[in-house]
């Protein structure tokens, strides 16, 4: 019998042992334990669809957010858009077994000032039995005074030692914990889930059912940046950047 995949249940038990909090030290003192983020995931159990979405993140061809906010002085723009166009990706996972994926293409642009500074495409799955969406890489360019200078960021799983991350999971679980991008010396953002049930006021409306990920990454100690999702939207605020717009099948704009 096929076994549903636990994906869920492992960030739950991150999830639980972080709210939990504690290891007990001789004498009775306790200290928080080390936080923990969810690397392995039982991708060989999933079946992988390039469409959909869950409660906060799109993979519908067409779906479009823009944001907008002051970042250093600078006006930044983001707009990213879920792309006709899929990608064909084999890897290894953990355990040694190749798995091929049909991924969706989610293009990102950000202007500063009206210069287009870097075009992202990245390259994401559905779990269809959990909705858990997975990151299996990116190809990125850097922009500077309209050239492509650099592809910095980029991955793919499958090469150079990179293995998938997990963008969102398809239940949201309040502490929970794992990697977005495993690629080593490259790309190694994480997240951790750190409140819900949020109203969330931006240019583009007021939205309900909100959530709010703090992602950090170990190639630069000390960063952090924000992000808020709203229930059926998807990203509404990244930084001091706000959704100005969006165009959502089957939401109300």
């Amino acid at each position: 019998m096929r076994r549903q995949p636990r994906t869920s249940q492992w960030i739950a038990a991150a999830a639980l042992a972080f709210l939990l909090g504690s290891v007990g030290l001789p004498g009775g003192t306790a200290r928080a334990a080390a936080p923990q983020f969810t690397t392995q995931f039982e991708l060989d159990e999933c079946t992988f669809s390039s469409s959909g979405r869950n409660a906060h993140f799109s993979l519908r061809p067409g779906d479009l957010l823009v944001l907008e906010g002051m970042d250093e002085g600078e006006l930044l723009r983001v707009e990213i858009k879920v792309l006709s166009q899929t990608k064909k990706i084999t890897f290894k996972d953990a355990e040694g077994e190749s798995l091929t994926v049909w991924a969706r293409v989610v293009e990102e642009r950000e202007w500063k000032d009206g210069e287009l500074v870097e075009v992202s495409r990245n390259f994401y799955a559905r779990c269809a039995e959990t909705d858990d969406i997975f990151y299996f890489g990116e190809e990125v360019d850097i922009y500077e005074d309209g050239v492509i200078v650099s592809h910095d960021g980029a991955w793919l799983a499958g090469k150079n030692g990179a293995q998938p991350g997990l963008i969102m999971p398809g239940r949201f679980l309040l502490g929970s914990r794992y990697v977005q991008e495993l690629a080593p010396d490259v790309a190694l953002d994480r997240a951790e889930h750190v409140k819900m049930g949020l109203t969330v006021k931006t240019p583009a409306g007021t939205f309900e059912d909100c959530v709010e990920v703090v992602e950090t990454t170990p190639l630069e100690p000390g960063a952090t940046s924000v992000k808020l999702y709203c229930a059926e939207i998807g990203l509404v605020a990244d930084g001091p950047a706000q959704l100005i717009d969006y165009d959502i099948d089957g939401a109300d704009d």
